[in-house]
């Protein structure tokens, strides 16, 4: 039988807080972390979800520029997403979630026009997309990042137009 070895930097233990639950999640929402798990005091772990231990994730929230897209076939698979670090576009993960049928086809009309020939990323990424020039932007909501900086388990908000 195969385990997984869980590094620090998955889980993080601490001592019991003896605040509010409520500020506790917002302080670890602001730091940047994914969330928290909670328990009753006196509850032991058991197998299962049960109401004793509670698990409580955070949203963070992103603009990022659109670097390509992907499709299946002929189906939208999403975007992928890339953060600028000085005048380098560096890659920022791909996101599949969040599309309707409307919201996808009117996003792939919108970079049709912009398609180029290579990636736009400073290093080249593993990827097949369709690239285009990173120019419009995409708000998004993820839990936590990656070490490398990708986000995880990211969901399309919108294209922000109001920057």
């Amino acid at each position: 039988m195969l385990k997984k070895i869980i590094s620090k930097t998955d889980i993080q233990f601490s001592e019991s807080f003896e605040i509010a639950g409520r500020e506790r999640y917002k302080h670890a929402c602001k730091t940047g972390l994914e969330g928290v798990v909670s328990k009753a005091r006196d509850s032991r772990y058991v197998s299962g979800r049960v109401n004793d231990w509670v698990k409580k994730t955070c949203a963070q929230r992103e603009t990022l520029a659109i670097a390509g897209f992907a499709l299946d076939g002929k189906k939208w698979d999403g975007i992928y997403l890339g953060r600028r670090k000085g005048k380098e576009l560096i890659y920022a993960g791909k996101v599949d979630h969040g599309f309707d049928t409307a919201s996808a086809k009117d996003l792939r009309a919108r970079l049709k026009p912009l398609i180029r020939e290579t990636q736009p990323y400073a290093k080249k990424i593993a990827h097949r997309g369709i690239w285009v020039e990173p120019s419009l932007l995409a708000g998004i909501e993820y839990q936590a990042k990656s070490a490398e900086g990708k986000v995880r388990h990211p969901f399309f908000k919108g294209i922000r137009e109001d920057l």
